[in-house]
């Protein structure tokens, strides 16, 4: 599913801001941009994402920033600027040149400022506050993502209530034709009956493959069953997106299956109408997590 969560947490003059984005995947896929203080915590990052999603692409983005209160994030580097400065008053001295070295000249050097490195202590304080800032963002993401999860819900519901709907009709108009396929069996048993030479164990087996292929009674079962247990997983209180994706498949199969064995142009018209809201149904499994 897809979602925005935002986390911020400061502390000792330090400021962490937690971004986190998901989009639509059928795996977990995790990427971390991370300042370099924090860079040996990925792994300790991605465990806490996964406690919290199982599906989606996800991207995690954070961002340390010193308050007024820390001071710079740059020290002068004094060896150099003591360095270049003898430098320059030799080649004063060499080239017979009268005026003096001055800031400016100094500060055509741009290594003598250098990025400040953060001590233990500070990198403690970055980590408990990026932490702090996760766990705001997730909770924030996974808020905006319930309220999607609840209008996925209402329409997935009223998918699957519209299959059960049009299964109900598939009943009735197969309930309508059983004296026409009683007739047909009874025909087909007569034929094979009035035969000069009549084999038993053909006549049997012709009689079984008939009744098989217009009997469509255990495919309704089987799919009155996987549209209940659809519903049910909506219920849930845990990740269902799986579970849903491989109902969708059963489901389908024993439309398939229905439309096959009714051999009935009203059926088959219904069937159709079902297995549209099945494709609508597949394509918003794959938003669930």
């Amino acid at each position: 599913m897809t979602g925005f969560g935002r986390g911020e947490s400061s502390s000792d003059g330090y400021q962490v801001t937690v971004e986190v984005k998901t989009l639509n995947s059928r795996y977990l896929d995790i990427s971390v941009r991370m300042p370099q203080s924090i860079q040996d915590k990925e792994i300790q990052l991605k465990e806490c994402v996964q406690k919290n999603l199982s599906r989606g692409k996800v991207n995690l983005n954070i961002n340390v920033d010193r308050t007024e209160t820390a001071g710079p994030d740059i020290k002068l580097n004094e060896e150099l600027v003591k360095s270049y400065s003898s430098i320059l008053r030799n080649l004063r001295s060499v080239g017979n040149i009268d005026e003096p070295v001055t800031v400016r000249d100094l500060l055509q050097f741009n290594d003598i400022f250098e990025t400040r490195k953060e001590g233990e202590e500070e990198v403690r304080i970055i980590w408990n506050c990026t932490n702090s800032a996760l766990e705001t963002a997730l909770k924030n993401l996974n808020t905006m993502r319930r309220k999607e999860g609840q209008e996925l819900k209402s329409d997935l519901s009223n998918l699957i209530n519209g299959i059960s709907k049009l299964l109900d009709e598939v009943i009735e108009l197969s309930d309508k034709r059983a004296p026409e396929i009683r007739e047909k069996l009874q025909t087909r048993i007569q034929k094979m009956i009035t035969e000069e030479q009549v084999d038993a164990d053909r006549m049997e087996m012709e009689i079984a493959l008939l009744v098989d292929k217009m009997d469509i009674n255990e495919e309704v079962i089987r799919l009155q069953s996987h549209l209940k247990f659809f519903l049910e997983a909506l219920e849930a209180d845990e990740p269902v997106g799986r579970r849903l994706n491989f109902l969708c498949q059963e489901i389908n199969r024993e439309l398939n299956t229905i439309g096959s064995k009714a051999n009935d142009s009203k059926v088959a018209h219904h069937i159709v109408l079902g297995k549209e809201k099945l494709e609508q149904i597949r394509e918003q499994v794959q938003n669930i997590e």
